[in-house]
């Protein structure tokens, strides 16, 4: 007789209870002999609800390695799914057949198990079912951790890295986060996956074309853009997740923008369907066509615009024979209008006039009036003809409103709009050099503003109180509200304004309040209220020549400047410091032992006010940014007019990241100016 192989004799060893009971590693037992009986058995499940696999799972160590296999059970069974029988099994009338039935299947399972089976559920059946399911299928490793991870981590983890790269001193560059997406891009689909949306969500061009580009596109200028606009143009879906556009600033040398340019960048946004923002890019409108102002219109996606408005040789020439209205003619003034048709989600409009532009009165109310996402709202720079009290009644209800240098906006105009419903929603005030005069206005303000959170005032004259008011009841300046208070009357009168506000904080009049920076604060009256403070120079303020050459030219003069006043509060401080605040005298047994002096300081303790002076953005000299921060180009901080770095300002060539293993060949690129870029919302 024929030696059967080791396989087929363990094989044919193998116990059915192996393959149907719940442990998968269950030893091998004896043969028994009514397994060859099971041969021609025919099984009939009809009460059941579900059919017992015929492959099981052997663990073996003298099978393939200790893997678990699937191995055919040596006999064979068939399932008769008969129609009759089926629907018998679910009418009640048949439950008795069924019943004997599936009894007659567990005496013939009692020949070869040790344990008799005679009523089972259809639920544990099931779920046996399952189980022997699961145990079956292939033991291949699980998928990696990251291949299971939901998407919103990999978004998390993008965040962190914008936010390294970004931060307002480090030395990355946005050309060091691209490249980081792109290689993140290249790990996995997943990666990939993720990462596209970031890569294209803020697309952030800036400074100059390396010169290999130039040369092996042939051009001059404007490569990154050109390649841009075919990516957008030949990937459609890409295009959709483009939400924020940063172009470079290429200024001919007259300093206007090119018609080139500004075709350029109308294309590209005419690629972009859900384009919110264009940042950085703000070529004047002079009433005259051009495709950029088109393709911005056509945006109905688009949450923020910045209007320059320009000089126009027709409606200047025009203004020298007849007085307003009617300068601009009917077709300039519905161009104008019309650009606001589609922008429906628009919540931050900039309207900034530059020297002899005009904008009319009746072209604000009817801008005004297609807004209605309308949130926060800058005018700048406007004559008298164009924005007064008058077009002040038509300003839609906002949360952040910011006046600056306008003639035509009096006290009268501002006492009729704080007093109306539209100002009630505002969380944010600005008025900066509108030259009030009075005191009773601002408290005005103050008192019926209750959402108000933020007011900052700016300007040259000192407000004041009317000769008839002799008596006076503090707090005369209040609000519940109020968290931020900006206060600069830079007038050497304002010493009386400042102390009454002086009085009102101390009379409790401001119990939100939590920040006041007075870059006017000559005496330290503010200073007095606020929480002490050991240092309040920056230590970059040694450094700067401009303000100390500025106040020996001039010592007479006023502060004015945040370094200026960040000195005269660090000199009270020290002043403060070499007096004796409080004497400790320590007596034994009738004797002085010891004395302890402990120095003066500036301040109130318990206070909750911070006494802040920095600016709204770093690196700037003013307090306020102003208008011209925002037009210089690359951001305004590290480059001149001219677009190249400024004289000791180092730009990023990707050397902070030197120790990479790769080498230069890998960090280095074009040197660009690390360009952090300016929110509107920091105007308000």
């Amino acid at each position: 007789m024929a030696m059967m192989d080791p396989y087929r004799a363990k094989r044919a060893s193998l116990n059915p209870d192996d393959a149907l009971l719940a442990n998968r590693y269950a030893p091998l037992q004896t043969p028994t002999p009514a397994l060859r009986n099971l041969k021609s058995t025919r099984f009939r499940f009809t009460d059941i609800g579900c059919v017992t696999s015929h492959v099981g799972q052997v663990y073996d160590p003298g099978i393939m390695a200790y893997r678990p296999q699937k191995t055919p059970l040596p006999f064979s069974t068939s399932v008769s799914w008969d129609s009759a029988d089926f629907y018998a099994a679910a009418r009640p009338e048949s439950r008795r057949s069924s019943t004997s039935s599936y009894a007659s299947f567990g005496s013939a399972h009692s020949t070869f198990s040790t344990t008799q089976t005679t009523t089972t559920s259809v639920g544990s059946s099931r779920s046996s079912f399952t189980t022997i399911q699961q145990r079956s299928r292939s033991t291949q490793p699980p998928p990696p951790v990251f291949k299971r991870l939901p998407l919103e981590i990999y978004e998390y983890i993008l965040q962190q890295l914008r936010n390294i790269h970004t931060e307002p001193y480090i030395q990355s560059c946005a050309t060091c986060y691209l490249r980081d997406l792109y290689n993140l891009a290249l790990v996995s689909r997943t990666w990939d996956r993720a990462v596209r949306v970031q890569l294209y969500d803020r697309i952030h061009i800036v400074g100059h074309d390396s010169a290999s580009q130039l040369k092996r596109c042939k051009m001059k200028s404007g490569v990154r853009l050109k390649l841009l606009r075919r990516t957008l143009r030949e990937r459609r879906i890409l295009a959709q997740y483009v939400h924020e556009l940063k172009v470079p600033n290429l200024q001919s040398d007259s300093g206007d923008f090119s018609t080139e340019t500004i075709d350029m960048v109308a294309s590209i946004v005419m690629a972009c369907p859900n384009l919110e923002k264009l940042v950085g890019f703000y070529p004047s409108y002079n009433h005259t066509f051009n495709r950029l102002t088109y393709a911005l219109s056509t945006r109905r996606k688009l949450k923020e615009h910045v209007w320059i408005v320009g000089e126009n040789d027709e409606i200047t020439a025009r203004s020298q024979i007849q007085l307003p209205p009617g300068l601009m003619d009917t077709q300039q003034a519905a161009s104008f209008i019309q650009c606001h048709d589609s922008w429906s989600s628009l919540t931050t409009l900039f309207l900034h006039s530059q020297p002899n532009a005009i904008l009319e009165h009746d072209i604000f109310i009817s801008v005004f009036e297609r807004l209605p996402s309308l949130l926060h709202l800058a005018i700048s720079s406007f004559d008298i003809d164009d924005f007064n009290d008058e077009t002040l009644r038509y300003i839609p209800p906002l949360q952040s409103l910011r006046l600056e240098s306008l003639s035509g906006v009096t006290c009268d105009g501002l006492s009729r709009y704080v007093s109306s419903a539209a100002a009630l929603p505002l969380r944010s005030l600005s008025l900066l050099t509108l030259s009030i005069s009075s005191l009773q206005l601002i408290s005005k303000l103050l008192a019926n503003l209750n959402s108000l959170t933020r007011f900052s005032i700016s300007q040259e004259l000192s407000p004041t109180l009317p000769p008839e008011m002799f008596m006076i009841f503090q707090p005369l300046l209040a609000s519940a509200s109020l968290s931020y208070l900006h206060w600069d009357i830079r007038s050497p009168l304002a010493s009386t304004a400042t102390d009454h506000l002086a009085s009102s904080i101390r009379a409790h009049g401001f119990p939100a309040l939590r920040t006041i920076r007075a870059p006017a604060d000559p005496y330290g009256t503010l200073q007095a209220l606020c929480k002490p403070r050991p240092q309040i120079a920056l230590p970059s303020d040694k450094y700067n020549a401009a303000a100390a050459d500025l106040r020996k030219a001039n010592p007479s003069l006023y502060a004015r400047t945040l370094h200026a006043a960040r000195e005269a509060a660090q000199q009270r401080i020290e002043a403060a410091r070499n007096t004796v605040h409080f004497r400790i005298v320590v007596e034994e047994d009738g004797c002085v032992s010891q004395v302890y002096d402990l120095p003066g300081f500036v301040g109130t303790v318990g206070s909750h006010i911070d006494y802040l002076l920095k600016p709204d953005i770093p690196g700037i000299g003013e307090a306020i940014c102003g208008w011209g921060d925002l037009l210089k180009d690359e951001g305004g901080r590290g480059n001149g007019d001219d677009g190249k770095l400024e004289r000791g300002m180092e730009g990023c060539t990707g050397l902070w990241n030197a120790s990479h293993p790769v080498g230069k060949k890998w960090w280095w690129h074009t040197e660009r100016a690390r360009w952090k870029g300016i929110e509107l919302e920091r105007f308000f």
